[in-house]
């Protein structure tokens, strides 16, 4: 699998009209991927390890792994059909019975989200990476020109 997929970072959260653009990339390229307006504050919050008052629901399902001894291992995202990007949660239990690794359809904004929440990689297929549109140059300008960009760790 390693080398049919590459490893990607979110590199800016920018609300829009209809939501929230996520710039998902590496020094090569980088692409958006348009979620929900709460999911950009959810991710957000993860990334930058805000404390919350109530758990939200990505906190729940991080409860509930830990309960059942379970690790996000990675996110892929997979590819784009009709204008909706795909991707896949792979996730791991350890116990007394051994290891299983599960692999599990979910939104890339849900992978977002969980990744990183327990700061765990993610990837893009490469040959989604290949197809897509690089907005790098459009991410430097909003940042540059300060403009309501959240690039992680800052």
């Amino acid at each position: 699998m390693k080398n049919d997929v590459v490893p990607v970072e979110i590199r800016g959260i920018l609300p829009a009209n209809s939501g929230c653009a996520i710039f998902v990339g590496n020094e090569q390229k980088v692409f958006v991927i348009q979620v929900e307006a709460n999911m950009g504050a959810v991710i957000g919050m993860f990334l930058r390890d805000t404390p919350k008052e109530r758990p939200l629901t990505h906190d729940l399902v991080r409860s509930v792994f830990q309960a059942f001894g379970i690790t996000v291992e990675r996110a892929v995202i997979t590819e784009l059909k009709n204008s909706t990007y795909y991707a896949r949660l792979i996730l791991q239990q350890q116990n007394e019975l051994g290891r299983k690794i599960v692999e599990l359809d979910a939104r890339p904004s849900d992978c977002l989200a969980l990744a990183a929440a327990q700061k765990r990689p993610v990837f893009v297929a490469a040959r989604l990476f290949d197809q897509v549109e690089d907005m790098s140059e459009l991410l430097a300008k909003i940042n540059e020109g300060g403009g309501e960009s959240e690039t992680p760790g800052q």
